[in-house]
């Protein structure tokens, strides 16, 4: 931990931390009241007397023996800083919500995010959402433009991982607990995402991820950005709700379209059918972040991609049809096709028909 990040890691304050702890102290029993309420969110807007209304005895004793100090030296532990609303460095756009997070809990360095997009969608992402969520990723980056989602498989992960190709910064929002990866595969994205921009979360080290607080960690990337762009979502896609907070405060939300044959498309669509604006690549998001934010922004080349001597070799093979020249063993079809999923995951490669692999323009 830096020196900066020690000083700023005790700006929360003790109520803040206190309410912070007792979200998470009475975590399951909040589920319960999200599915009782027609506006989930709301529930955190509640003052600490109505939340203990409802909070075992054992959280009440928790909430009335609470240890300011120890719950900093726990978020120090963990290698994170933490800002709450009482701060002037807390995040401003996070003001817009009706239920603020009371405590920002970081890891990475959280900067102003005044033009950032979040970019979001479906989990079981088709080849055709991770191939657009990497190079929306990928070419917001390239202008500078942060990137926020949540971190979870399928779109989300290919629009961080688009972003970590280009030079720009990338914000992760997690359900829970900001220091440790989640879902536990990403360690290597959520390491690469907090060294680049940011992983945060609104609940303390330690605190596990119930089904809730997927739903309230989608407020906080739609309150970070100044636009929302969802590639693919079926009808009752969770990435759906973050348009709609989005929309809620009044940030711009556009939609990627899909094929009319996938459920994938449909919650895309649907927004596309009620006025959001059609967003087709990079140039298209910053097209609705200009409306947003009344500025201009210009599109730049992404770096080339570095790679190794075998991924060329394979990329060469791709381009020139030659890749039945690389596989005449099985150990080296296998290598083989572990390389072809690597330049997949790059934006470099896609399946054609027939299941052919080609070379991306």
């Amino acid at each position: 931990m830096t020196a900066a990040q020690e000083t700023r890691t005790v700006s929360a304050c003790d109520h803040c931390l206190r309410r912070t702890d007792l979200i998470a102290a009475i975590a399951g029993r909040l589920q319960v009241e999200f599915k009782q309420r027609s506006a989930p969110g709301r529930v955190l807007a509640l003052p600490d007397e109505d939340l203990l209304e409802f909070a075992p005895g054992e959280a009440r004793v928790r909430y009335a023996r609470f240890a300011p100090a120890a719950a900093r030296e726990r978020i120090r532990a963990a290698r994170l800083w933490a800002v709450c609303h009482c701060r002037e460095e807390y995040p401003a756009r996070l003001r817009d919500l009706a239920d603020p997070p009371a405590v920002l809990h970081v890891l990475g360095s959280l900067t102003a995010q005044d033009e950032a997009i979040a970019v979001v969608g479906a989990r079981r992402a088709s080849s055709y959402g991770l191939e657009v969520a990497t190079a929306l990723g990928r070419g917001l980056s390239a202008a500078r433009v942060p990137v926020i989602s949540g971190l979870a498989l399928g779109v989300d992960s290919a629009a961080h991982a688009g972003a970590l190709q280009a030079p720009g910064q990338t914000i992760a929002v997690l359900a829970a607990s900001a220091h440790v990866a989640y879902p536990a595969r990403g360690r290597q994205l959520h390491a690469a995402v907090a060294a680049r921009g940011a992983v945060v979360s609104e609940m303390p080290p330690g605190a596990e991820a119930h089904r809730w607080c997927f739903v309230a960690r989608n407020r906080i990337i739609a309150a970070l950005s100044a636009a929302t762009v969802v590639v693919q979502a079926t009808e009752r896609s969770g990435s759906l709700t973050t348009a709609d907070f989005a929309a809620e405060i009044g940030r711009a939300v556009g939609a990627v379209p899909g094929p009319v044959t996938t459920r994938l498309s449909a919650g895309t669509h649907g927004l596309i059918q009620t006025g959001a604006p059609l967003i087709r690549d990079a140039a298209d998001a910053l097209e609705l972040l200009s409306g947003a934010t009344g500025r201009d922004y210009a599109m730049a080349p992404p770096p080339p991609i570095a790679l190794s001597a075998p991924l060329r070799r394979l990329l060469d093979a791709v381009e020139n049809d030659a890749l039945s020249d690389l596989t005449p063993t099985p150990e080296q079809a296998r290598a083989v096709l572990a390389g072809l999923g690597e330049l997949e995951r790059l934006g470099l490669v896609r399946r054609g028909f027939a299941g052919r692999w080609e070379r991306k323009a």
